[in-house]
């Protein structure tokens, strides 16, 4: 009987849902997926560290952490062989101590594919695996043309008992893989490699469901899926052999084409990309290779020229360096690079974590900090950016750490009062002696559910949107509102920052006591409704975040 691996939390943490569903929700939809009886849970991947890093909020290795503290079901992750989760390919060192990081933090199975298929570029992730002890399962991609020619796949199959794969899974990641190749191939490449067999579908075409059902009946072992409602959003309709194959660029090409005022092209550019591919060795259309391949085509379709000048990764491509695709590549393209490429030009060395730890000196304070800046480059700095000062923000409130457990008992005794019709409760405890009292002579404010100061249950329900969409942060207690953590210190926020959840946004000052307030929801602060140092009541309104809802959908 075929087990199943759901890849619901990975598909919410990249484009095009990355940020519409906050972290919050997310833990507790682990926490129901992990009773629910998967072989695994596949948490993130490329894509989820891609949005991550550019949102610039959360980075990604917090969030595996936090899956990893809620459930006991095993978590995977995905990843693109050389590259791991970037769109370059990074050197031996990089590979292992990326893995090392995340089996550190998590992740305990590794779905591992290369983007051409060149089964010889998974082979430091691999070792690494085996080192970290964690499993390793061995993707191959399935795309039309000579990438999903079954004598093609069955001889690369057979060089991964030699790598140490537990398992092959065959990822289908255009929807192009009809039901009876479906099985024919779990069969095949059960054969070559002695191996299990798992498979990963998409819904481009509408065919995933009868094609994950016929690998099922021919022998497959784990099949991947997703949430009903999660699936069907997702879910893209079918058109013509080559619009269904590359369905997955379809709107980032045309989000380029119609910038560039040229949105009634596409046609062209997708028999481009057709032509594009078959000349550079026909390479499976997962990413990034098929970003890359409808880059070039977007550049000869508005140049109304090909091979004038390249795409650097096109290039790259060409030369070998992202290793060998899986036909020939035009001897006229490969000329082409060859003339524009200096003479004395060395090819791009692979990112070297010696020289990065050097460069990243004062920016990377940890291994995974470290790991995120080589994989991404410039585009990690802002994230990074954002965890130094919130390092530095708490740091800034480490002295108060004596008080801490006197300020939990005596937020406890509040609550208490707050939360039940008690009239008044005293705390006597030797030299501490604090009554908390209900009133009815106050102000009537708006009431608003009490916020956990302690940070142990951010997991819980979000606070309801009114009309105008934002999240309203209301005052726990009567105090003084505080901006920053001491006179003189920058404010914790101002207007228009971005805040995760559980970011602290003022302090209120209560019986000498300094007690932190924090963000409900990963947002952008839209509105600060109290001066610094002004008394607040209970329920008084303090903040108005706007949630982060993710990008439009424009790319892959």
């Amino acid at each position: 009987m075929a087990e199943l691996v759901d890849t619901s939390i990975r598909l919410l943490g990249q484009e095009p849902l990355a940020g519409r569903v906050p972290t919050a929700e997310l833990l507790r939809l682990a926490e129901i997926l992990d009773g629910a009886g998967f072989a695994y849970l596949e948490v993130s991947g490329g894509g989820c560290f891609d949005s991550a890093v550019r949102r610039g909020v959360e980075s990604p290795w917090e969030r595996i952490r936090a899956l990893k503290a809620r459930t006991t079901t095993p978590l995977g992750l995905a990843l693109r062989g050389r590259f791991l989760v970037g769109a370059r390919p990074v050197e031996g060192e990089l590979v292992r101590r990326f893995i090392a990081s995340a089996s550190e933090n998590g992740i305990d199975v590794f779905r591992l594919h290369d983007p051409l298929n060149d089964v010889s570029n998974l082979r430091e992730a691999a070792e690494a695996i085996a080192i970290a002890g964690r499993e390793f399962e061995a993707g191959l991609v399935y795309s039309p043309g000579l990438a999903g020619e079954t004598e093609s796949l069955v001889a690369q199959a057979r060089e991964l008992p030699e790598l140490g794969a537990a398992r092959v899974l065959l990822h289908d990641p255009t929807g192009s893989l009809q039901p009876h190749r479906a099985s024919e191939l779990v069969q095949r490449l059960g054969e070559a490699s002695g191996l299990p067999i798992g498979v990963y579908f998409q819904g481009a075409s509408g065919q995933a469901l009868a094609s994950a059902l016929e690998a099922a009946r021919a022998g497959a072992d784990v099949l991947a899926c997703a949430v009903y409602p999660l699936a069907l959003t997702l879910h893209r309709v079918s058109g013509e052999a080559l619009a269904q194959a590359l369905a997955g660029l379809v709107a980032a090409l045309d989000t380029h084409l119609r910038a560039n005022a040229a949105g009634d092209r596409l046609d062209e550019v997708l028999e481009e990309l057709g032509r594009i591919r078959e000349e550079v060795g026909s390479p499976p259309l997962a990413a990034p290779t098929g970003q890359i391949l409808a880059s070039q085509a977007l550049l000869h379709v508005l140049s109304a020229s090909r091979y004038v000048a390249f795409v650097d990764e096109l290039r790259e491509l060409v030369r070998g360096e992202h290793g060998r695709p899986p036909g020939p590549i035009d001897p006229a393209v490969e000329r082409a690079v060859g003339l524009l490429t200096d003479a004395d030009e060395e090819p791009q060395p692979p990112v070297r974590l010696s020289e990065l730890r050097t460069e990243a000196e004062g920016l990377a304070a940890s291994e995974e900090e470290l790991l995120l800046l080589g994989l991404f480059g410039e585009d990690a700095e802002p994230l990074l950016h954002t965890i130094r000062g919130r390092m530095e923000r708490a740091d800034s409130l480490g002295g108060r750490s004596a008080d801490q457990a006197r300020s939990e008992r005596i937020r406890d005794v509040v609550r208490i009062v707050q939360e039940s019709g008690v009239a008044e409760v005293t705390l006597d405890e030797g030299d501490m002696r604090i009554s908390v009292r209900r009133t009815d002579d106050r102000v009537a404010l708006p009431q608003a559910a009490p916020v956990d100061l302690s940070g142990e249950e951010f997991a819980a329900a979000p606070a309801e949107l009114p009309s105008n969409g934002l999240v309203r942060i209301e005052s726990p207690m009567v105090g003084t509102f505080y901006r920053a953590s001491e006179p003189g210190s920058p404010p914790f926020v101002q207007e228009g920052d971005p805040v995760t959840l559980g970011q602290t946004l003022c302090i209120l000052e209560a019986m000498k006591l300094m007690n932190e307030v924090k963000a409900e929801v990963e947002g952008v602060v839209r509105a600060i409704h109290v001066p610094n140092a002004e008394p607040v009541e209970f329920g008084q309104l303090l903040f108005e975040l706007e949630p982060l809802a993710g990008r439009p959908l424009d790319a892959v």
